[in-house]
């Protein structure tokens, strides 16, 4: 078999199922490219296992979903150093939001994939012993974490909508999480152990669809932006809202903002973690999370 040039992998599923309505703009799309191909995933997981097949013909790999397709297409694809294209048909399309400002559906496939590619950083992540997971765009434990996983739950509420009703109901009856952090920086290390009502790590910009998590990010430059929202009663969180909405609760008394090359967690209690909207359950004890400059190549 010739190798493939471009190898699309579609995920139905994404946008809560939304996507699937998707699937023969795709195909026409890509219909006037001889040198790709379209493959549908059937189960979830399915996005990483095509995406390890497709390293062995393919000199590209596109994610077509959200960022739960692409955390699992750069998973499974990492080391072959194939570059990764995106198109945006997810719930929340946070990363690409980054890389182009905006993250709109693509509209000339062949132009979009035949220009340079960029290199941008990952998050490197050991958690519960011996697990091993990269991410693209962030990582939050605790309140983001069960944002993420009632997002997963909830059918109804679908795109953005999920998420501002995922975080409402998280905010009810949520406790501020007893962690144990440090911090590297290029310049120093800091340490906390404190309550902390929200923790997050990030490659990108915005997480959520809108909120901006970590406004000062920027994928290549070798370095990871920490969010921690030290503890505040329940209350004052509606505030705060607003301000990661904006990006402005970067310059607030009780917020941590920094840039650092890793960061090691500690819980004592079994939690909940999203990388890229991914959800990981009982997750507890240490977690080492690190970057790993250039490691992706994508079209941007």
């Amino acid at each position: 078999m010739d190798t493939l040039r471009y190898t699309f992998i579609f995920n139905p599923a994404a946008d809560k199922g939304r996507a699937a309505v998707r699937e023969p703009w795709l195909r026409n799309m890509v219909s006037g490219m001889h040198d790709a191909v379209v493959k549908r995933t059937a189960y979830a997981g399915h996005a990483g296992d095509i995406a390890r097949e497709a390293c062995q013909e393919s000199d590209c790999l596109v994610a077509c979903g959200g960022d739960g397709t692409l955390h699992e297409v750069v998973n499974a694809s990492f080391g072959s150093d194939l570059p990764i294209g995106v198109i945006p048909i997810g719930s929340a399309n946070d990363f690409i939001k980054t890389l182009q400002h905006g993250g709109s559906v693509v509209k000339n496939m062949p132009a979009c994939f035949s220009g340079q590619s960029r290199t941008v950083d990952l998050g490197s992540v050991l958690f519960n012993g011996d697990k091993h997971r990269y991410f693209v765009n962030s990582l939050g434990i605790g309140f983001t974490g069960r944002i993420a996983g009632t997002v997963r739950r909830t059918t109804w509420a679908k795109g953005e909508l999920g998420y501002i009703h995922a975080l409402f109901s998280v905010l009810i009856g949520y406790a501020p999480l007893k962690m144990h952090i440090k911090i590297t920086s290029p310049d120093s290390v800091y340490e906390m152990h404190e309550p902390v009502f929200a923790f997050s790590v990030s490659n990108g910009r915005v997480e959520g669809g809108k909120f901006r998590i970590a406004p000062e990010a920027d994928p290549a430059d070798g370095l990871l932006d920490v969010c921690i929202l030290k503890s505040i009663p329940n209350v004052l969180f509606l505030g705060y809202v607003i301000k990661y909405l904006r990006g402005s609760q970067i310059f607030d008394s009780r917020v941590i903002y920094c840039k650092a090359s890793s960061v090691e967690v500690t819980i004592p209690d079994s939690e909940m973690m999203h990388m890229d909207g991914e959800v990981f359950e009982h997750i507890k004890g240490k977690i080492r999370i690190s970057v790993v400059p250039g490691a992706l190549r994508v079209f941007s």
